[in-house]
Parts: C-alpha cells; sequence; structure tokens
C-alpha cells in the first residue's frame, strides 16, 4: 500500500480549501491503493525558510536549525505519493505553502516521488496559473509532477449541500487524478527500491570538487 499525504496548502481561516478536503479525503481514502494521511499546514508553522548548508547539519541526515523543520522533512519522507491542495494567489501558490516546500531542504524528502494537484479559485482560472508555477517548484525539488490536475472554478459555487461537485465531470477528473497517482506512485516506489543515483546537485558538486 502506497502512504498518500494530502498537503493541504492554504491556512487562510475561513480558507475554501476545506470543501475540497471534505471532497477529495474520503475519495482518495477509497482508493485500495492508498493509506491516506492529510498535512494541514495551519499545524505546521513552520518558520520563515532561511537554512543554508552551514544551518542543516549532516548533510546525510540533516537536522536543520529548528526541530519543527526536522519533524518536517521526516514526515514528508514517509509519503510515497503527494496530492497538494492549492488556492490561486496573485497568479501562484501561497506563500505558506512554497516555503513548505522549500523548507525540503537537502534531505530530497520528495525525490523520485509523484506529485498530484487540486487547485480553485473564486474566479474562472480555477487554479491553473497556481498549477503551472507548483509543477515547475516540484520539478526543482525532484519530485514527478502529474499531467492532469483537478480544477475547481468559482469555488464558492462548486459543491452541493452534501459537499458534491455541482459539476459531476469533476468527480471523474479526481477519479482519473487518483488512478493515475496510485500508477505513478507504484512505479516509482518499485524503482526507488531498485536503487536511485544520488541527486543530481550531489553529483556534480563532487564532480567540480566541491564539498
Amino acid at each position: 500500500m502506497l502512504k498518500l499525504q494530502i498537503i493541504v496548502g492554504s491556512t487562510r481561516p475561513e480558507r475554501n480549501a476545506d470543501a475540497l478536503l471534505r471532497w477529495i479525503g474520503p475519495a482518495a481514502a477509497a482508493q485500495k491503493a492508498f493509506e491516506v494521511e492529510t498535512l494541514d499546514l495551519r499545524d505546521w508553522p513552520l518558520p520563515f525558510f532561511q537554512e543554508t548548508r552551514a544551518t542543516v547539519g549532516d548533510l546525510s541526515n540533516p537536522t536543520y536549525s529548528d526541530p519543527l523543520v526536522k519533524r518536517w522533512n521526516d514526515k514528508i519522507a514517509e509519503g510515497d505519493a503527494y496530492l497538494i491542495i492549492t488556492p490561486e494567489y496573485n497568479h501562484s501558490i501561497p506563500g505558506v505553502l512554497k516555503n513548505a516546500i522549500d523548507s525540503v531542504f537537502f534531505s530530497f524528502r520528495f525525490r523520485h516521488k509523484p506529485v498530484a494537484m487540486a487547485a480553485y479559485s473564486i474566479g474562472a482560472t480555477a487554479g491553473a496559473r497556481a498549477v503551472e508555477h507548483l509543477c515547475a517548484i516540484m520539478l526543482e525539488a525532484d519530485a514527478v509532477p502529474l499531467r492532469s490536475p483537478v480544477l475547481v472554478p468559482f469555488v464558492e459555487n462548486a459543491f452541493n449541500a452534501e459537499g458534491k461537485p455541482s459539476v459531476p465531470v469533476q468527480d471523474i477528473a479526481l477519479s482519473v487524478l487518483l488512478e493515475d497517482l496510485a500508477w505513478m506512485g507504484q512505479t516509482l516506489k518499485t524503482a526507488r527500491a531498485a536503487g536511485e543515483p544520488l541527486p543530481s546537485a550531489v553529483r556534480i558538486r563532487a564532480a567540480a570538487g566541491r564539498k
């Protein structure tokens, strides 16, 4: 079974992320491939990212300058796959989500693991531009972003009183996303177990004679 971590990327008091989580969480749990855990960034008040090579400690098992950052890296390490719920803020993702990803620094805990995305906005763009930025960020984290996100426009009216999408095709999109995430998660888990090269940044530094 794959450990799926659903990361809630908004911490605002009246966030719309909760509506997506109430929909996505049970659907993910119903997939036999997944053991689901929710990582709500409200529960992870990470300090503003300021780590350097000097503050992370032992590079083979970084300790970091704050115990919470260490615990966050260890928690992310437990995941085999990730599903990030994010709003769109000014054509991008919330700063708190970027900070959480940046904090996984030098541990490479996202490396060679799949990341799916569910995005929303109060307007017509449905978080598509946030997803574009998030894909680039996760690629730099050595993760494997999936192609097809779930996009929810006009989120304030996107769910009915039972918490179901007002547009039925959204259930189909979520089902496809979860199927793809399960397949990619198992494929990459098998590949990691067979052995993987050191991160490219580490190999380049070593080849250049830099520690």
